[in-house]
């Protein structure tokens, strides 16, 4: 059954007061965290000299924004959760914008790339398209999306407090091809583990065509 408007403002807003909850304890509990493979699969595949411009879609308390920006990228946070946008401001002195992943706002080719580490399974499977044709919009011709999501057996729901979708790579990649998008590489994580103990499906992507003809 298709979610009515009212559905997606009540998952929107739900997931968001989660993470706004436990605002201080995601930081404290996510800032060691080593997702380097993860930035460097953004970034060794941006094509041209640095330094880059970087949209971090979902960027939490701005661990990973900090990094890009430490690295002399033109680095811009992206985030719903009030508390986290605060938070990425402080820790990285980039700018960071208070969008709802449901409703964006981006300019059109204005990213080198864009790094959705943990974010886009919280966009239900029906809004999926038009967040990522969003997305591809906002990428240069050429430009790189990077995204990381908790795998599954494409089921979606809530899950303690918070809603999830979870693909398997071969939906993701409908999805993200049919957004106009050419795949790069996958992976598995965390590294040198056996599968059933790899929770997450990190994916690199490629804008194969203009922001005028995607879909």
């Amino acid at each position: 059954m298709p979610l009515s408007a009212e559905d997606l403002n009540l998952i929107s807003q739900q997931t968001l007061r989660h993470y706004e909850d436990r605002a201080e304890e995601f930081r404290a509990g996510t800032l060691d965290h080593d997702v380097s493979q993860n930035i460097a699969a953004l970034l060794d595949n941006i094509q041209g000299p640095p330094p880059y411009r970087i949209l971090d879609f979902g960027c939490g308390p701005g661990r990973d924004l900090r990094v890009f920006a430490a690295r002399g990228h033109h680095a811009i946070g992206l985030e719903g959760a009030s508390r986290f946008a605060e938070m990425a401001r402080e820790a990285s002195g980039c700018e960071v914008w208070h969008q709802d992943f449901l409703a964006l706002n981006l300019p059109t080719a204005s990213f080198d790339g864009i790094y959705a580490n943990a974010s886009l399974f919280h966009v239900p499977s029906q809004e999926l398209p038009r967040v990522l044709a969003d997305l591809r919009a906002a990428l240069k011709t050429g430009g790189v999306l990077f995204a990381s999501n908790p795998r599954g057996a494409n089921e979606e729901g809530w899950n303690r407090g918070r809603y999830g979708a979870y693909h398997d790579i071969d939906r993701w990649r409908r999805y993200m091809e049919n957004a106009g998008f050419t795949e790069i590489t996958h992976y598995y994580r965390p590294a040198g583990l056996p599968r059933d103990q790899q929770p997450w499906l990190a994916s690199v992507w490629r804008a194969t065509l203009s922001a005028e003809n995607a879909p």
